[in-house]
């Protein structure tokens, strides 16, 4: 089978089905899974699918917005492994002292998990997971930001949100986003979102990006910021060596967990 015709196979099967993974195409194929993945990003760069940590969805999905439940049980270790080395940009490191913005997300909430209990931080953030898994540090001084809540982020948005950021100047921003590329930018499905998102950038006088390799590519209806805002991309080692570097010529350092 020539790969145009495998191509028409598998966006007929992503159609079908909602959702194709790399190693089940590759068996059904009889063709090595690096072949399945070409195959994808060809797809994806038409515009018909849109790949997904081991495989891809139909286009027709683009905007569909899973609920924390499941994004959190996307790519589980990659998020485990950026939440890790986020730590290392903690202000003063993993002990230190100093303040930062901690983003709604399930990266973002990983690395919650991971911040040890006799650090001594201020920690701003509006999102109620982020909040739950610090309420118990003793040396944090823990603000979260009010606002109307979204149910399927859990994130508070909207004029509350915003005015309490406005407010801040912290030393280290850990951002979240659904999607990254370097035409597109950073995106999000929800324009409430991406207005806090906004926001939490000009609040923050270092800005890090944890997110993990599936998402880039993407990109989604609301637009949020340039890949050129970022200080530092920490992502998985699914990101290409090729892919890494052409973020970092666009100005962008990038550690590859």
């Amino acid at each position: 089978m020539y790969a145009p015709e495998r191509q028409q196979e598998i966006l007929r099967l992503a159609r079908e089905s909602g959702r194709v993974d790399v190693l089940s195409l590759a068996e059904e194929f009889q063709v090595t899974a690096e072949t399945v993945r070409r195959d994808l990003k060809a797809l994806d760069r038409a515009g018909l699918v849109r790949r997904v940590h081991g495989g891809a969805i139909p286009a027709g999905r683009l905007d569909f917005e899973p609920d924390l439940a499941e994004r959190d049980a996307v790519a589980a270790d990659e998020k485990q492994r950026i939440a890790r080395a986020a730590l290392a940009e903690l202000p003063g490191g993993q002990g230190g002292s100093g303040s930062v913005i901690l983003d709604a997300g399930t990266t973002a909430a990983r690395l919650a998990a991971e911040i040890p209990l006799e650090a001594e931080l201020t920690v701003v953030t509006h999102g109620l997971p982020v909040a739950a898994r610090l309420a118990d540090h003793p040396g944090l001084t823990l603000h979260l930001v009010g606002g109307r809540i979204r149910h399927r982020t859990r994130a508070a948005v909207d004029d509350w949100a915003l005015r309490a950021y406005r407010e801040i100047n912290a030393d280290v921003l850990f951002l979240a986003t659904n999607g990254f590329s370097l035409d597109g930018g950073l995106t999000t499905p929800d324009l409430a979102e991406a207005a806090v998102k906004r926001t939490l950038i000009a609040a923050a006088r270092r800005v890090v990006l944890l997110a993990d390799s599936a998402k880039f590519g993407q990109q989604h209806f609301a637009r949020f910021g340039e890949l050129s805002d970022m200080d530092l991309l920490i992502t998985d080692t699914g990101l290409s060596p090729d892919d890494a570097l052409a973020l970092e010529r666009a100005g962008t350092e990038v550690v590859r967990a």
